[in-house]
């Protein structure tokens, strides 16, 4: 039997102890001692409600805990120890501290069984708790979409069910076998188009006009404007199927795929015009710049990858390290340059005309590139290099390492995330089945023996402490009505608590 020092508290009068009443718990198989004096610290709890359990019937006796022992006087939790162990430090340190390796979703399901407000949690298990919370609930979100994905809205009819068949189609490629063979298309496209724009511009692959200019070969011309009709049709697609139309046409990378296809067309508009607009200077040099535009193509890989995905999230998280770093360059940078101008500019064959000019040499000392266009000459300026080449090591590595882990923390967490949900999904699947089996084997009502009513109802009791409901269903209504969506993240919360802690 364990248990933690008993502590004596004397009563106003200064006498002596007052009075204990010893009360005696089983938790889960663990028996303890607990005395009146102690729980009765704080009386609204569960614990603090047994003290006076001598003068209440059976039947609310039964209410406060899972079995009752009328010839020992013991209580019966079907609970944690193990959490009850955190538990019990409320009565005498005024706070809990979880331990870890504990479920935070789980105990604070056994919080609010014994009647304990969460304000009692030490800060430190708050924010593991938030963490937790935001873990589950972005897999409850992921596990919904892929549900909406595969069983689509019943309720659509017309239009509508097309509509949304057609977004994911386009849209999401692990809804169906074709639409995970468009992503594969798509992707080959990308591909293809980026290598015959950088292709393109191989001076022996290109062919003159009619007045001596290089220009494309036909061949890349027409892959380029195969390339362009698909990215074309799939852009349509995906805006027409789109559910919100603003929303899509501001999204980022809709931005890049606009931009990816609209210098065709500008360019077809602009040489359909004729060669006198075509043979203005700002014409041509728009043009360009428009042709310049289609490297944003590039980044519609980004659409197909979860590790580009995760470095843009790990860069977004990174925006503190990143502004240092551009701080500590940008103060090298100015003082190195200020100290080489002023120790070189007294040399006959000095390269360093201005400080602004020595910002080119700061830069490229520092960032460890080193041309070698731009050099000092006197044997102070070499001493200034070497130190600007020392501090730009240390100015760069300092931040790097928080960016490092920032990205291996996303994309452990998208592991994660995509694990958690598919693992949720197949227990639905099976829970489902077993339901579905129970419900045929027992059409009628089912009886409790009124022996095992209690057991029946503690085991249940325990069970569902770590129920945690789905987020508001997306089409309106209070939840999906499916039999799979009422599920308990039991396996979920575990998965969660591997990538906190």
């Amino acid at each position: 039997m364990w248990g933690i020092q008993r502590t004596r508290y004397a009563d106003c009068n200064g006498s002596e102890a007052s009075e204990e009443t010893e009360i005696a718990v089983n938790i889960g198989g663990v028996k303890q001692v607990l005395y009146g004096d102690v729980l009765n610290r704080f009386p609204d709890t569960r614990l603090a409600e047994l003290v006076s359990c001598s003068l209440k019937s059976s039947e609310e006796i039964c209410s406060l805990c899972d079995d009752y022992d009328p010839d020992t006087g013991e209580f019966y939790f079907d609970r944690d120890p193990e959490a009850f162990k955190c538990i019990i430090e409320l009565y005498h340190y005024g706070e809990i501290h979880m331990k870890r390796g504990i479920c935070p979703i789980c105990f604070m399901k056994e919080m609010e069984f014994w009647k304990i407000g969460s304000d009692f949690l030490d800060d430190c298990c708050k924010s593991n708790l938030n963490e937790v919370e935001d873990e589950l609930a972005e897999i409850a979100e992921k596990v919904k979409t892929i549900l909406v994905d595969r069983e689509g809205d019943p309720s659509a009819r017309g239009w509508q069910r097309f509509q949304m068949y057609l977004w994911r189609l386009m849209e999401k490629p692990e809804s169906s076998l074709p639409a995970h063979i468009i992503a594969i298309v798509s992707f080959i496209f990308i591909l293809i188009s980026s290598v015959v724009m950088c292709v393109g511009t191989i001076p022996d692959l290109q062919v003159e006009d009619s007045e001596g200019n290089l220009m494309e070969h036909p061949t890349l011309e027409v892959i380029e404007t195969v390339c362009i009709g698909w990215f074309t049709i799939e852009y349509v697609l995906r805006l027409i199927s789109s559910p919100n139309k603003i929303k899509f046409v501001l999204a980022f990378m809709n931005i890049i795929d606009f931009m990816a296809i609209m210098p065709f067309f500008v360019v077809l508009i602009l040489t359909s015009l004729g060669a006198g607009v075509m043979e203005l200077a700002n014409v041509q040099q728009a043009v360009q710049a428009l042709r310049i535009m289609r490297i944003a193509r590039i980044f519609k890989l980004a659409r197909h990858s979860s590790g580009l995905q995760t470095l843009t999230s790990a860069l977004k998280s990174s925006f503190k390290e990143l502004g240092l770093l551009l701080m500590y360059m940008g103060v090298g940078v100015f003082l190195f340059s200020a100290l080489g101008y002023t120790m070189e500019q007294n040399h006959p064959d000095t390269l360093f005309t201005s400080i602004p000019q020595s910002f080119w040499w700061a830069v490229i000392t520092m960032t460890t590139v080193g041309y070698g266009d731009v050099y000092p000459k006197t044997t102070l300026g070499r001493c200034n290099a070497a130190i600007s080449f020392l501090c730009g090591v240390i100015a760069i590595a300092l931040p790097i390492h928080p960016i490092i882990n920032n990205f291996v923390l996303f994309y452990n967490k998208q592991q994660v995330l995509e694990t958690a949900a598919k693992h949720e999904i197949e227990l639905m699947a099976l829970r489902s089945g077993d339901s579905d089996g129970e419900l045929k084997a027992a059409p009628g009502p089912h009886k409790h023996v009124c022996g095992a009513g209690v057991w029946d109802n503690a085991m249940r009791s325990c069970h569902s402490d770590t129920y945690i409901p789905l987020l508001k269903d997306p089409r309106g209504g209070a939840g999906i009505q499916t039999p799979s969506m009422d599920t308990s993240f039991e396996s979920t919360a575990e998965a969660t608590e591997y990538y906190i802690s």
